[in-house]
């Protein structure tokens, strides 16, 4: 008995010490988890800054790169010669880019015009009118228009659009101003739809009640709730496609006609940035003011094109506030 008596201390002396080191053991794996999680998480959070920082140098390294490339004509040229001469003859020393910048505001406007209308109709069809089964068609096939490349665009204009053109008014040149703003429409037009697609479907059940209720027909409810309900997406949509539409350069190289004169009608040949800097850069000897002038127009391209992502911020805001 006393053999027993003693011996029980012992054993349970040896399992407290047991759990003792146990528990010491457990706390350890404890911290070094909590530490291999903290030094995890600082690890991702340095990485994701130095990829924002990254970014956001490369940006202000081109940006940079251009403007101090581009600044250099001004050295040959005066800035209002630049900016509002036509004159564009680099064999003469002649760098009038006007006839470039009034061509690319004044595409982007004509593609404006003719886009808009159209997606939002076709945005008001596929959210508000069209039937499920339709509607579940009709998206993909937009989504997949958005990735056609913009060459098979500018090829079928160049063979279909402009020997179009030219049966249906009867002039001999049909490239110009109006087969480019065709060509971008239907480049946009996807882009466009599904942007306010997706506004307009966003837009809450009880506006289209509430207009129901006080007696508003199908169309006044669309028009007049709906589509001011859903402004800012739009508006997101129309900026985003103006944007591509912009930066654009194969197709519409391939139907503008790719000539230095003001586009003053539908069918005369023009140029804009884009296809001036890409029909000339290659042949262009690097220290002269005919390269400087290019990388100034380029620089003009980056600067609308912030502009226009600024811009979709700012309604993006708006948007969510509202």
């Amino acid at each position: 008995m006393q053999l027993e008596t003693s011996a029980q201390p012992s054993i349970l002396g040896a399992k407290d010490s047991d759990l003792g080191v146990s528990i010491k053991a457990g706390s350890g794996k404890t911290f070094d988890r909590k530490n291999r999680l903290l030094f995890y998480n600082r690890f991702f959070r340095i990485a994701c800054i130095a990829s924002a920082v990254f970014v956001c140098l490369i940006l202000f390294g081109i940006l940079f790169f251009m403007f101090r490339t581009g600044i250099l004509t001004f050295r040959d040229v005066s800035p209002l010669t630049f900016f509002f001469s036509t004159e564009w003859s680099p064999e003469e020393e002649s760098y009038g880019a006007f006839v470039f910048i009034f061509g690319t505001f004044a595409l982007t406007f004509l593609t404006l015009l003719i886009s808009v209308p159209l997606s939002v109709v076709i945005a008001v069809f596929l959210s508000e009118v069209a039937p499920a089964w339709l509607r579940n068609a009709l998206r993909p096939i937009l989504d997949l228009l958005v990735g056609i490349p913009s060459v098979v665009y500018g090829f079928l204009g160049l063979t279909i659009l402009i020997p179009l053109l030219r049966d249906v008014t009867g002039t001999n040149m049909g490239d110009g101003i109006l087969a480019a703003a065709i060509v971008l429409t239907i480049m946009v037009l996807p882009t466009i739809s599904r942007v306010s697609d997706d506004a307009i479907s966003a837009v809450p059940r009880k506006y289209r009640d509430a207009s129901y209720a006080l007696g508003g027909t199908r169309f006044q409810t669309i028009f007049k709730v709906t589509i001011p309900a859903a402004r800012s997406g739009i508006l997101y949509g129309v900026i985003l496609g103006m944007a591509r539409a912009i930066g654009e350069t194969m197709a519409v190289v391939m139907v503008i006609g790719n000539t230095p004169q003001l586009a003053d009608a539908l069918f005369k040949p023009t140029s804009v940035l884009t296809s001036n800097i890409v029909m000339q850069i290659a042949n262009v000897p690097f220290d002269s003011t005919w390269n400087y002038a290019l990388y100034m127009m380029g620089f003009l391209l980056l600067v609308i094109s912030l502009l226009m992502i600024v811009l979709v911020r700012l309604l993006q805001r708006k948007g969510a506030k509202s």
